[in-house]
This record gives C-alpha cells, sequence and structure tokens, in this order.
C-alpha cells in the first residue's frame, strides 16, 4: 500500500527588496520541473550549472543565468519570465524563499543547497560590497514593501554581527530558511545538498544529483560535464553563469563568481562571534540539522 504524502501548504507571502513570493501562486509547473533552493551565497548558482549541464549534457554553450532565473525575484520583467514559461526542455529554477511562503509541487524535484553561515556572510559581504549603484535604484524603488536595501557596511565583522543579531539583516532569515527545509527533507522529491560535499567530491555529488533527477549521463561524457561545472571553468565563462550578465557588479560577472572557498571567516570573526553563531543554531535549527549545516553530515550517515 502506498502511503499518502502530506505536501507542504503555502501559508503565508514574504516580500522585501529583493522577494516577492506571489511569483509561484499561478506558476505553471510540469512534471519534469527542477527547483534549486538556498538561502542565497551557498552554491546556488554552481548548482544551476550542475543541473544545467545534465539537462543539457555537457554542452558548453547553455548560459544557465539566461535559462534559470531567481523566480521570485521582484524586478524580473514579463518578457523574461514569459521566455521560460516558453521553454521546451526541461526547466530549472531557483527560489530564496522558505517553505512556508513558497507553492511547492508535487510534479517538481527540488535540490536545496546549504552552506555554513559564516561562509555564507563571507560570499554575501562580497556580493553586496560590489553592487553597483544602480542596483540600489533597481530594488529600491517602485513596488518596494518594507526597509529598503542599505549600503554594505565595508567592516566585513560588523557585517556579520548585524546579519546574526538582527536575523539576516539586510536580507531575510538565514534560521527560518534553514529550518523549513530542514524539515521537508524527507519528501521524495526534496534532496539535500551541502556546499562541502560539493567542494570535496564534485563529480560525485554530481552523479548523485544526476540519479534524484533520473538524468542519465553516457560515461564518456562525464568528464566534460564535470569539467563544465569546475569553478575555474565558470570563472572563465562567468557571463554565462552569472545572474543578469554580471552587469550589477563591479568588476562584472567574474566578482560574481568569487572564490567559492569555505573557512575564510576564521581570519575575520572573533571567537565569541563564532561561538554566537554555534550556540544560535543549534537553538534554532536543534542539534542534527545544525551539524548537517555546519558539516554536510546528516545524522543517519553519523550513526552508520
Amino acid at each position: 500500500m502506498t502511503l499518502a504524502v502530506a505536501w507542504p501548504r503555502k501559508t503565508r507571502e514574504l516580500f522585501n527588496h529583493h522577494m516577492d513570493s506571489t511569483a509561484w501562486n499561478d506558476f505553471p509547473f510540469r512534471d519534469d520541473d527542477v527547483i534549486v533552493g538556498t538561502y542565497g551565497k551557498s552554491g546556488t548558482t554552481w548548482t544551476q550549472q550542475i543541473v544545467g549541464q545534465l539537462i543539457h549534457g555537457g554542452d558548453p554553450n547553455v548560459a544557465i543565468a539566461e535559462l534559470s532565473p531567481w523566480w521570485d525575484m521582484r524586478i524580473i520583467p514579463p518578457e523574461a519570465r514569459a521566455a521560460v514559461l516558453a521553454q521546451p526542455h526541461r526547466r530549472v529554477l531557483k527560489t530564496h524563499l522558505p517553505v512556508d511562503a513558497l507553492v511547492m509541487s508535487p510534479k517538481a524535484k527540488y535540490l536545496y543547497i546549504a552552506r555554513d553561515g559564516r561562509d555564507v556572510m563571507m560570499s554575501m559581504h562580497n556580493h553586496h560590497a560590489n553592487f553597483v549603484p544602480q542596483v540600489y535604484d533597481m530594488f529600491n524603488g517602485p513596488g518596494l514593501v518594507g526597509e529598503p536595501l542599505p549600503p554594505c557596511d565595508p567592516d566585513p565583522r560588523r557585517y556579520f554581527r548585524t546579519w546574526l543579531d538582527n536575523d539576516g539583516a539586510p536580507f531575510w532569515s538565514f534560521w527560518e530558511n534553514i529550518a523549513t527545509w530542514w524539515a521537508v527533507r524527507d519528501l521524495p522529491n526534496v534532496k539535500l545538498v551541502h556546499f562541502a560535499d560539493l567542494k570535496h567530491d564534485l563529480e560525485g555529488e554530481m552523479r548523485a544529483i544526476a540519479d534524484f533527477l533520473e538524468i542519465e549521463i553516457p560515461e564518456g561524457r562525464w568528464p566534460t560535464v564535470v569539467e563544465h561545472c569546475t569553478f575555474d571553468w565558470m570563472k572563465a565563462n562567468a557571463e554565462k553563469v552569472a545572474p543578469l550578465g554580471g552587469a550589477v557588479w563591479e568588476g562584472g560577472a567574474q566578482t560574481f563568481v568569487n572564490k567559492g572557498v569555505n573557512g575564510r571567516w576564521q581570519e575575520v570573526l572573533t571567537v565569541k562571534d563564532s561561538l554566537d553563531y554555534e550556540r544560535m543554531a543549534v537553538e534554532k535549527l536543534g542539534p542534527d540539522c545544525a551539524h548537517w549545516l555546519a558539516t554536510g553530515e546528516l545524522a543517519c550517515a553519523r550513526a552508520a
């Protein structure tokens, strides 16, 4: 007997300078859609590139930034949305929403990628600090709900403390994003992925993602598919992977495809900063989720 699945239901809308969760309310899902979810700066674009290369068999000309927009970003123009809806091939979209503000469909498959919050904030600081002035006009312009996006604090440690002490400011809550996706990790169409695992074993993680998405890659194509998902290749082809072609960052697309390294926070944060983060992770997420977030290790794997 097949057990009924309790599918999550959307319970609220989320609006801010970047997001409009209503974008999903009437989205016409197909049976093979792939949704890549993260808090942000956790390997979103990397995973989109992986999925795009798997779907298109390692085609180097695939411009994943154009094919796979951030669907709940409020400033996407209507013509860009229409182009996505008209795509004849398997579609890939990204979201930065928590589950309770997202419409989840049993037709789609969801990849949720996480990364230690201290690494997230180091990457976010680089991301935010390099915005060109026009970005603030875009995000703080017509249709803004809530507080405007402020300029980036140039001090990365202070930036981290503001984020930690104010529940994700000036962006959105980190803890609720992680917690809501962790809560649905056992759904048959959800797979958790960790940034550290992609760094440690890119090909192995890509093969696991391919299995989850039911994509078969001829064995002889795997070296090419993997090569197109390395940081070196993406950096050299940044215009194809950076959102908006990289036009919103000083230095262009290569600024967006930054370093992809972990641990830089150790040179910036104090011991107290780090301990405060670790304590809050356990309080907000519970020990098993906090451990997974820090390491990529799931409790069942540790028990085995």
